[in-house]
């Protein structure tokens, strides 16, 4: 069983920052992939920033340049970079980790972006 919490979401003005973390409750040394989703009311859950099965990076256009996706592998930590934050990015953000044939999801942590 993992277990993923997220933190790190709250109201933030456009132009602004968040960082975002999931902490796992297994080592993430070498797990692959990893990443993070987000969703909005009525939408489906789509991909935001991902480590790949190769172990590298990737991103939806619409974050690119914007969006750091990063991780402690001594914590156990993933973390997202958030800058230049827009009111189109506002979404509650979940990490994912497919494991032994399941899907792992956090609880998910609100992102506002509004002024």
């Amino acid at each position: 069983q993992v277990q993923l919490v997220e933190s790190g979401g709250g109201l933030v003005q456009p132009g602004g920052s968040l960082r975002l973390s999931c902490a796992a409750s297994i080592s993430i040394f070498n797990v692959y992939p990893m990443g993070w989703y987000r969703q909005t009311p009525g939408r489906e859950r789509e991909l935001v920033a991902v480590f790949t099965t190769y172990g590298t990076t990737n991103y939806a256009d619409s974050v690119k340049g914007r969006f750091t996706i990063s991780r402690d592998t001594v914590k156990n930590i993933m973390y997202l970079q958030m800058n230049s934050l827009k009111p189109e990015d506002t979404a509650r953000y979940y990490c994912h980790l497919p494991r032994d044939s399941t899907n792992y999801w956090g609880q998910g942590t609100q992102v506002t972006v509004s002024s």
